[in-house]
């Protein structure tokens, strides 16, 4: 049990950087401004290039990549 919970938290801190943190689909979901169902539905039919990082089954979306986002949507001025 030790050896799982000591590869969570090494998997943890590799992935997140206190610059760049990682949102899970929710909070990236309300970052963004849209619910959950329509961000888990860009993700898998493409609508939308958002990237995320994805671990087994875990999906997380760095804070860099949903700004980058929202700056390729912004429009006027």
């Amino acid at each position: 049990m030790e050896s799982i919970m000591t590869s969570r938290n090494t998997l943890s801190s590799l992935l997140t950087k206190p610059s760049d943190p990682l949102f899970t689909t929710p909070e990236a979901a309300e970052y963004i401004g849209v619910t959950e169902g329509t961000l888990q539905t860009w993700r898998c039919i493409g609508r939308y290039d958002i990237p995320f990082v994805k671990v087994g089954r875990l999906v997380r979306y760095r804070k860099s990549a949903l700004d980058a986002f929202l700056e390729r949507h912004t429009h006027g001025g």
